[in-house]
């Protein structure tokens, strides 16, 4: 049981008219909505949090009409439009420009080989096909809805709701600002073809002179990859003396959601055999399209104990001309197995050999090996992440795979000789403020591969054989049998897994205070805390506490030590899914709870408690059938309104409920 101390402090939360919708005390009170949140909803929520706060006062370091928030959008999570004419034969559909390309399933459907053109880059200089060329849309249009249609709309629809959000709390247009992407494109490639951070860093500072404030960073997936390029690219526009002082000024607090900070498994997969997206193609023209993207590599997964050298210092002699990254690993890569991760990424099987020269990356290979390659008989090989990242792999099927040498090409060019940064290293803790890095876990995850030759042409030359997943501290093959490796705490998100999203807890400081609380609404008889633990930099940390198997838990990782000035979180969602973790109406309740923490005046902690959780929102109230009673009387009451259809319907917040914010400061 964690006991809650109320604080007596008076606050304003008297009616202001001056919101179009509601009193003030109105807006934490949120109409019935369905229960997933758009992502973009949380921005929203974040400001109108800090609206409820500052306004209340004052006196807050913060104001809130001088915030705003920047959303970073994930791989694939930005449309496409064309910017050609393109004629499509045997179809009535063809392609004009600003029609949709991503994502257009109608055209998709009628017209594949139409839309491939449209789709497909050059795999070697990332040029568009010569007959059609397509564009990332911008603004908040071009990632609202991914394909406007009555039943395909419903289906891609991730932030349309959010503006109607928006708008009933009382947020201004300018507010909230969508940084859409070519999500094709390499980050170098971002940057020569569309000056992507330059227009980035206009952003920024665009809405410090509008709103006259910081900014709140959201990125999900590959979207904090995009920031930490762009973070590394200032360090070379910016003075060094003033970089820190841009960042300080522009960013108030960062939030990585669902970040493959270690690179992501199932990158392998769509590499060699193709992953679908959810789209009626085969994995065939999956992989086609897939491989032609530069992008394609961003995401690979990397060796934690490799490391490149920073170009950062050649700023001080004012040398511009930037050479090949020096690429080192240390001691423990090559004692410990896997790279860091719980397995080898890709086990793949040779099926004969046109000499040793097949295999110029590889410098020991068993005897017992070379004999069967002797004979022709089809050999199994295990490559690392290292191996991945550094194209030993590709270098190795060069002969077996016509992909390998455009792939090897694109890691070379866009990756390790990156003049700003080799993105396939370990990422340090950027020098913000406030940084919050939110993932899922505890779901079987995909971690590791078994490939074989199908027997068919390119793009399907390659077959998944088996698949080895981690679940509950343990790995699986697909059929359900157990493997040795290294096995991390816990799983990942079903997509991303544990290792990669966890690299984050190695931005918190040497001692950490961990909060383990249920997910849903609770009175505190089943939150445990653990203070002052110990935490050794690279480590993992792991909270020693006892679960009921039918709660899911939100385990919070929070510096008790860190930086002057600095303060990093780690929390971890049971069961939230990689990709619908942006909608999870926990995360929204927290990011909301902390933010109005912090621009509190009277906030006494570091981070907002953890010790209660009550009702927030009508839709959090509900009917105790065994009390015959609203739930939590203390927050809820029964109020019919004309229409409500049952009695969970009619139980609504208290007017009298936002006295009980108070309770988290």
């Amino acid at each position: 049981m964690v006991s809650v101390q109320t604080h007596t402090h008076s606050f304003d939360f008297s009616c202001s008219r001056s919101l179009s919708l509601c009193a003030k005390q109105e807006i934490i009170i949120m109409a019935k909505k369905p229960p997933l949140v758009p992502t973009h909803l949380l921005i929203g929520l974040i400001i109108a949090a800090v609206a409820v706060a500052g306004g209340g006062s004052g006196e807050g370091e913060l104001d809130y009409k001088k915030l705003s928030g920047i959303i970073i959008p994930g791989f694939a999570s930005t449309q496409l439009r064309a910017w050609s004419i393109l004629d499509c034969p045997f179809s009535p559909l063809d392609f004009n420009p600003l029609d949709l390309v991503w994502l257009d399933t109608t055209k998709l459907l009628s017209a594949v080989n139409c839309w491939l053109k449209c789709m497909l880059l050059d795999p070697y200089n990332q040029t568009d096909h010569p007959d059609c060329k397509s564009r990332p849309d911008s603004g908040l249009s071009g990632i609202t809805e991914l394909d406007p249609g009555y039943i395909t709309g419903p289906l891609s629809s991730v932030w349309k709701e959010w503006i109607k959000w928006c708008i009933e709390f009382g947020i201004e247009a300018n507010a909230i600002m969508a940084v859409p992407y070519d999500w094709r494109l390499s980050p170098s490639m971002l940057e020569e073809r569309d000056l992507y951070f330059h227009k980035l860093k206009l952003t920024f500072e665009t809405a410090y002179k509008l709103r006259g404030g910081p900014s709140l960073v959201f990125a999900h997936s590959l979207g904090n990859h995009v920031f930490r390029y762009f973070l590394e690219w200032l360090k070379l526009e910016i003075a060094p003396k003033h970089y820190i002082q841009w960042l300080d000024q522009h960013i108030h607090a960062y939030f990585a959601v669902g970040a493959p900070l270690l690179g992501a498994t199932e990158t392998v997969e769509a590499t060699l055999s193709g992953f679908t997206f959810g789209l009626p193609i085969s994995e065939g023209t999956a992989r086609l399209m897939f491989n032609s993207f530069s992008s394609s590599l961003w995401m690979m997964p990397f060796s934690k104990y490799c490391r490149s050298n920073s170009n950062y210092w050649k700023h001080f002699s004012g040398a511009r001309h930037v050479g090949n990254h020096t690429y080192h690993c240390e001691d423990k890569e090559f004692q410990s197995n896997f790279s860091g991760w719980p397995t080898n990424l890709i086990n793949i099987e040779i099926p004969s050999t046109r000499g040793f020269d097949a295999y110029p990356s590889i410098t020991e290979i068993p005897q017992s090996n070379l004999s069967s390659m002797e004979c022709g008989i089809p050999t199994q090989l295990s490559f690392s992440a290292r191996e991945m990242s550094d194209g030993t792999f590709f270098k190795a099927i060069e002969d077996y795979d016509p992909d390998s040498k455009r792939l090897s090409y694109q890691l070379e060019k866009s990756y390790i000789n990156d003049p700003v940064l080799n993105p396939l290293t370990p990422w340090d803790r950027p020098p913000i403020k406030n940084v919050f890095c939110i993932y899922g876990t505890d779901s079987k995850t995909k971690v590791g591969y078994y490939f074989a030759p199908s027997g068919k042409p390119y793009p399907d030359n390659w077959i998944i054989t088996d698949i080895i997943y981690e679940f509950e501290g343990s790995l699986y093959s697909r059929s359900g049998n157990l493997i040795e490796g290294n096995p991390g705490a816990t799983s990942g998100d079903e997509t991303v897994p544990y290792n990669s999203l966890a690299w984050c807890k190695s931005w918190l400081g040497p001692k950490v205070n961990i909060t383990r609380a249920p997910q849903s609404e609770h009175d505190g008889t089943d939150v445990q805390i653990e203070l002052n633990v110990e935490h050794h930099h690279d480590e993992d940390v792991v909270a020693n506490m006892t679960r009921s198997p039918k709660v899911k838990y939100i385990t919070y990782y929070e510096d008790s030590e860190s930086l002057p000035g600095k303060r990093t979180a780690v929390w971890e969602l049971d069961k939230a899914n990689h990709r619908n973790i942006v909608r999870s109406p926990v995360l929204m309740r927290e990011l909301w709870l902390e933010m109005w923490h912090d621009v509190h005046p009277d906030a006494k902690s570091k981070f907002v408690t953890k010790a209660k959780r009550g009702p927030l929102r009508d839709d959090d109230c509900y009917w105790d059938y065994g009390k015959a009673r609203c739930a939590w009387a203390e927050y809820c009451e029964y109020r019919y309104v004309f229409g409500d259809v049952h009695l969970g319907q009619s139980c609504r917040l208290k007017s009298t409920s936002t006295n009980q914010l108070l309770n988290y400061l």
